[in-house]
């Protein structure tokens, strides 16, 4: 399934900026970074699961917030992209 991974981090202290970091690593971990807080994840149901425990583990549920959204294929084929950042076909062949 896709799903459309963004957050909001406060960054007011040093820990917060460390709590960015590590989102952005989890999400980096699942998926493709679209914009500067947001992420496309190709997950299965296991990865899910990983996914958001390891997502809310490192967020700070009183200053952070973490939003999933859950795009099924009539919405990934609705989707179009403007401007600089050519989009990747996470279903793609990977070339390293």
């Amino acid at each position: 399934m896709l799903v459309l991974v963004t957050y909001d981090v406060s960054t007011e202290t040093a820990e917060g900026k460390r709590r960015l970091r590590r989102v952005a690593d989890v999400c980096e971990d699942y998926g493709q970074r679209v914009q500067r807080s947001v992420f496309e994840c190709l997950v299965g149901e296991k990865e899910l699961v990983m996914l958001r425990s390891r997502l809310l583990g490192e967020m700070d549920t009183e200053e952070d917030s973490v939003r999933l959204y859950f795009l099924d294929e009539a919405a990934r084929q609705r989707t179009e992209h403007h401007g600089v950042g050519k989009p990747i076909d996470l279903e793609g062949p990977l070339v390293v």
